[in-house]
C-alpha cells in the first residue's frame, strides 16, 4: 500500500471513530478537540487526523475557529428543520424524475444498500445504516438526471446539514419507508415515489420541530423557575 492509500485508510478510520464519538455525545457540542490527545487515543499521526477533521468539517460535525482550534459543532435545530423542508422539495422532484428513467440495475443497487438490515432493522448498525441512507438519497438525485437539482444540493449542502446529529429517526421506523419508495420507483410510479419521499422527510422534520418546542418549554421552565 502506497503512502497516499495508507493515509486515506487511516484518515477514514479516524473519521468514522470521531464521528461515532460525536453522535453518541462522547464528544459534546462546543467541545474543543485536542489533536494530540485524539491522535494518541486513535493511534494515528497528525496527517491522517487532519484529513479526518476535513471530512468531519465537510459534514458540519466540527468547525475550525481561527486562532482557537477545532470544536464539535453546536447543532442548530431550526437549521436542520429548514434543511428537511428543502429536501422535501428537492428530492421529491428528484424521485419523480428518477422514476421515469431508473434502470433495473439501479433498482438493485438501491435495494442492496438496505439488504444488510432487512432481517432486523431495529438492531441495525446505526453508522452503516446512515451511510446507506446517505448514499440512497444522493443516488436518487444523480439518477434524476436534473443537473440543476444536483447543483442546488451541492451549493446548499442540504443533505449533509440533516445528518449533523446522525439519523433523526432510526432504521426501525425508516427501513420500510425506503423500501416503499424503491418499490414505487421500480414500478415507474413517479407521483407515488414523490409523495412517499416527501412524507418520509415530513416525518423527520416534524420530529425536529417537536424537539425545538421541547427545548423552548424547558427554557421557559428554567427562566421562570417553574
Amino acid at each position: 500500500m502506497d503512502n497516499h492509500l495508507k493515509y486515506y485508510d487511516l484518515s477514514y478510520q479516524a473519521y468514522k471513530r470521531i464521528k461515532a464519538m460525536i453522535l453518541t455525545d462522547e464528544l459534546y457540542p462546543g467541545q474543543k478537540l485536542i489533536q494530540e490527545k485524539l491522535a494518541e487515543e486513535l493511534g494515528v499521526s497528525r496527517m491522517p487526523l487532519h484529513k479526518a477533521f476535513q471530512m468531519l468539517e465537510n459534514e458540519l460535525l466540527v468547525e475550525h475557529i481561527p486562532r482557537r482550534g477545532i470544536f464539535v459543532k453546536k447543532v442548530d435545530l431550526n437549521e436542520i428543520a429548514d434543511a428537511f423542508e428543502c429536501r422535501e422539495a428537492i428530492e421529491g422532484l428528484a424521485a419523480r424524475r428518477a422514476a421515469q428513467v431508473i434502470t433495473p440495475t439501479e433498482i438493485k443497487f438501491l435495494c442492496d444498500l438496505f439488504s444488510p438490515f432487512s432481517s432486523d432493522p431495529a438492531n441495525a448498525d446505526l453508522i452503516k445504516y446512515e451511510e446507506a441512507d446517505y448514499t440512497f438519497h444522493n443516488t436518487l438525485i444523480r439518477i434524476s438526471g436534473n443537473r440543476i437539482l444536483e447543483k442546488m444540493e451541492m451549493l446548499g449542502n442540504v443533505i449533509t446539514r440533516t445528518y449533523q446529529r446522525g439519523l433523526i429517526r432510526g432504521p426501525a421506523e425508516t427501513f420500510q419507508e425506503h423500501m416503499d419508495i424503491i418499490d414505487a420507483l421500480s414500478k415507474n410510479d413517479g407521483n407515488k415515489a414523490e409523495r412517499l419521499l416527501k412524507y418520509h422527510f415530513s416525518k423527520s422534520r416534524a420530529k425536529i420541530l417537536e424537539k425545538i418546542e421541547e427545548q423552548k418549554s424547558e427554557g421557559h421552565r428554567l427562566n421562570t423557575g417553574t
